[in-house]
């Protein structure tokens, strides 16, 4: 599909690998997330516009260029999202951060929202959705569905692993929405947990089970 973008940059596939060994410890699991986040990143912004400026350097006078237009705001899904933002904030320290909190209920898998927070202003920015992991799609879908409510226009999701029939559905249900991420999955286990991915991503960033 033309809105789906898969990573197949050596770093990238290199550090994937790590982050779905079963025996990558917290602490390493964490940079591992961060660095994928910060390296995907540099992908994702590569069409943010520009607008010509003159600086004076040590020796003259240089012409120019800095990001212009819609200011960011990149929005993790709490909790998993979290990991990626320390990699996006280096890359771009002075990107808004908004949250959106969901949970599956487990006899309907369907997403709820428990918590939002967003800069004033979020229907001028455009938006980066942050969640690792995209199962059923289920959640994301939650995700834009919300953001959209609060008239953002411009939006992209960005996503360390997805399962196909999970990214395939959301890219059909939001075909102006464009969806990075490092690795496509097969299928989904019965328990509806990417096949064979990389575990429960949230618990593995923050020591829990």
């Amino acid at each position: 599909m033309k809105n789906i973008f898969v990573f197949d940059h050596p770093l990238i596939q290199h550090k994937m690998t790590f982050l779905r060994d079963k025996n990558t410890g917290t602490k390493e699991f964490r940079e591992l997330m961060s660095e994928v986040s910060m390296l995907m990143a540099y992908e994702v912004t590569r069409d943010l516009p520009l607008k010509d400026v003159q600086v004076e350097t040590p020796i003259g006078i240089a012409n120019t260029k800095i990001v212009s237009g819609k200011k960011l705001c990149i929005v993790p899904v709490l909790r998993a999202g979290l990991g990626m933002v320390e990699g996006m904030q280096n890359l771009i320290p002075s990107v808004k951060i908004g949250h959106i909190g969901l949970y599956r209920e487990h006899e309907t898998l369907q997403a709820v929202e428990y918590y939002s927070k967003f800069p004033e202003d979020i229907s001028e920015r455009e938006v980066i959705i942050l969640e690792p992991m995209i199962a059923s799609g289920g959640s994301l879908a939650a995700a834009v569905n919300i953001l959209k409510n609060r008239g953002v226009k411009h939006m992209k999701i960005m996503s360390i692993l997805a399962a196909r029939s999970g990214i395939e559905k959301l890219a059909k249900q939001f075909p102006d929405v464009e969806i990075y991420c490092a690795a496509i999955d097969e299928k989904l286990n019965p328990d509806c947990y990417i096949d064979p991915g990389l575990g429960d991503a949230g618990d593995r960033l923050f020591g829990t089970k």
